[in-house]
């Protein structure tokens, strides 16, 4: 199976290793305050034996998904693994259990947020008023994302940092208060206290931690040297997860043991009385009272709003790079990852999902959310272990800039024993999840069932077979251009049509003496001197010509690449074309939703007037009214996918 891996509209690599920690780590870290009070209910006095096993599970999930990520550093996560090891409708299969997985992280995240705001006022515990803040803290979010990534990931570092210090400073005080290993050890009613499915859906409920790593995977696009950056972060999430799943449950059972109720059966006020709140709980045990007391637990309450809402954060990042993914893979209907024109996000996806997310948190139940969670992140989860096994078998040749440890050698191939590992936890919970939570089985069966069907559906909509990969690239429309040129000049920018464009150079180049220039022009302010630095503007640059010169090279042509430094793009446009005596400009552009006296802006418009050459240009839109294109007058015969021809200019000739 052969997969065309280059994109056209592509996500900024502004994320570092402290953006992807925080991150997951805010997924991670926020089912602390929910997870906490849902696990003991059924855990009881083996909630931090629930809480370590739940860890183990997680350190050997995330060993799969960093090398996953490093071999393929594209959004997508298991269903990219999937994609490279399967087929593609074994990538969709994934990629819909992950759908599921982050609309209810940010639904459950977002539910609890005023939960812990009730230490300041009571009613934000209660319907309405729980529903309606956690509604509105989605939408805060979804603008913020629709903004700009930069901007939600470092408000995600701040508040993760500041949220690890609190638990930090938590767990030391509670070691030194509270902590009693005979009080743990006595909370333990072997096969009684909890019963041995009671156990099992514990175990369950607490893989809600790891959504953090499907959301570094899906930022993988957007991570600074993704080979470098993505095992770091998970190392250093799978790192603080260990830590703080073993400390905070069990100084949590010390404060608040298991009792006998007189009907016989057992409980912790862990998973009744502080079942919303676990964390208000430990604080509450501290033996403080009066004003110590409620400046505590307000510091606490924020502190824990502001983890839960990274988590809701990190939701909505992970749900709308999965979209865009899914749609670039023609997955979904194409306009689902269409990216805002302005801040280069997919908004769409923001809106839909986020929409989605409000609606599922209005019944308010946390432990029905946190059995739809397990349902599909257990299944997502195995098929990337799957993944792993079945590549590590099928291609052992791949070079893999991270190679996950133990393996064992059997028959000339390297065997991940971490990823069986964790196949067998990840598999083994979703088993539990279908026989003893009838709630979880059937929402999760329908919600696949029904993804399935729109899939093939749309699949033999597009005449597309449901296991093949194909990606926009292969239905966008190209320029036709049947004139033999020997010198083509190409300004690429960051559209579908500027791709199409190289795309149709190259192919004019191929097996024939022709050199393309390729060019991306810096718009340097009026402010600074033409040679000022501006490094994340060239960076870009590089960035776009390198994938440029990937494109052409395909059809095996001769490519050059430059970057222009000038005050406006169009002229300097022209006069590379005039330096170079370029026979052809071909330029791809997004063409404006109103038309009036330029077609498609400023830059295409002088370029049409003033360029020495033929012009051939083609937009990623349908073609204007014939009235719009009469704007234009003489200065060009054809505006999409047309040609220009030059002005009467004896240098030209």
């Amino acid at each position: 199976m052969a997969i065309r891996r280059r994109r056209q509209e592509r996500l900024e690599r502004v994320v570092g290793v402290p953006g992807l920690w925080a991150t997951a780590y805010g997924n991670v870290g926020s089912s602390i305050y929910y997870a906490l009070g849902l696990v003991a209910a059924y855990a009881l006095g083996l909630t931090p034996v629930v809480f370590l096993i739940a860890g183990l599970i997680f350190a050997a999930t995330a060993v799969s998904y960093t090398e996953g990520t490093a071999l393929f550093p594209e959004a997508g996560g298991s269903s990219s693994f999937a994609r490279h090891a399967f087929n593609e409708g074994t990538a969709f299969g994934a990629a819909w259990a992950q759908m599921l997985n982050y609309i209810i992280t940010i639904a459950i995240s977002a539910f609890f947020v005023p939960h812990y705001l009730g230490v300041f006022w009571a009613p934000l515990k209660e319907n309405p008023w729980d529903i309606i803040v956690g509604i509105g803290v989605v939408l805060l979010l979804a603008l913020i994302n629709t903004v700009g990534i930069k901007e939600a990931a470092k408000l995600n570092v701040g508040l993760a940092l500041l949220d690890l210090a609190t638990q930090l400073l938590l767990v030391i005080v509670g070691l030194f208060i509270l902590f009693s290993p005979t009080t743990l050890w006595d909370n333990i009613v072997w096969g009684v206290a909890p019963t041995w499915s009671n156990l099992i859906i514990g175990v369950t409920l607490a893989m809600i931690a790891y959504t953090g790593i499907e959301t570094i995977s899906n930022m993988a696009e957007e991570a600074q040297v993704p080979e470098r950056t993505i095992p770091a972060s998970i190392r250093a999430t799978v790192l603080t997860v260990l830590v703080m799943y073993a400390l905070i449950p069990a100084v949590a059972l010390s404060a608040l043991p298991v009792v006998q109720l007189p009907d016989g059966s057992y409980e912790t006020e862990l998973g009744t009385t502080y079942a919303g709140d676990p964390i208000l709980g430990i604080v509450d045990q501290f033996g403080l009272s009066g004003v110590p007391l409620d400046l505590l637990r307000g510091f606490v309450g924020i502190l824990a709003a502001t983890i839960l809402i990274i988590a809701t954060n990190a939701g909505v990042i992970g749900v709308s790079r999965l979209t865009y993914s899914m749609g670039f893979y023609r997955q979904l209907p194409s306009v689902i990852r269409k990216l805002h024109p302005r801040f280069n996000t997919p908004y769409v996806a923001i809106g839909i999902f986020c929409v989605i997310a409000a609606l599922v948190m209005i019944p308010g139940k946390a432990d029905f959310l946190a059995n739809i969670y397990a349902f599909g992140a257990m299944l997502s989860f195995s098929i990337a272990h799957i993944s792993v096994i079945w590549m590590r078998w099928k291609s052992p040749e791949l070079k893999r800039p991270f190679r996950g440890a133990p393996n064992i050698a059997w028959r000339g191939r390297s065997i991940p024993l971490f990823a069986i590992f964790g196949l067998m936890g990840t598999g083994g919970a979703l088993v539990a999840v279908l026989v003893l939570r009838p709630d979880a089985r059937w929402i999760g069966i329908i919600w696949m069932a029904v993804g399935l069907v729109m899939y093939v559906a749309y699949r033999k909509h597009i005449k597309v077979p449901w296991t093949e990969t194909v990606t926009l690239e292969r239905t966008a429309p190209v320029a036709e251009v049947d004139i033999a040129y020997t010198n083509i000049l190409v300004p690429i920018v960051a559209t579908e049509a500027s791709e199409e464009m190289m795309v149709t150079a190259g192919k004019l180049a191929a097996d024939a003496d022709v050199q393309i220039a390729v060019i991306n022009v810096v718009e340097v302010p009026v402010e600074l001197p033409l040679e000022a630095r501006m490094p994340r503007e060239e960076r870009a640059a590089d960035e776009l010509l390198t994938h440029a010169r990937a494109i052409a090279e395909e059809y095996g042509a001769t490519v050059v690449t430059r970057v222009i430094r000038g005050r406006q793009a169009g002229r300097a446009i022209v006069d590379e074309a005039r330096a170079t005596k370029a026979e052809v400009i071909m330029m791809g552009v997004a063409s404006r939703r109103r038309v009036g006296d330029r077609l498609f802006g400023r830059t295409v418009d002088y370029v049409l007037r003033h360029a020495p050459c033929r012009v051939v240009v083609t937009s990623d839109r349908r073609p204007p009214s014939p009235s719009a294109t009469a704007a234009l007058g003489a200065a060009a015969s054809t505006a999409v996918s047309g040609v220009r021809r030059p002005p009467s200019d004896p240098e030209t000739r």
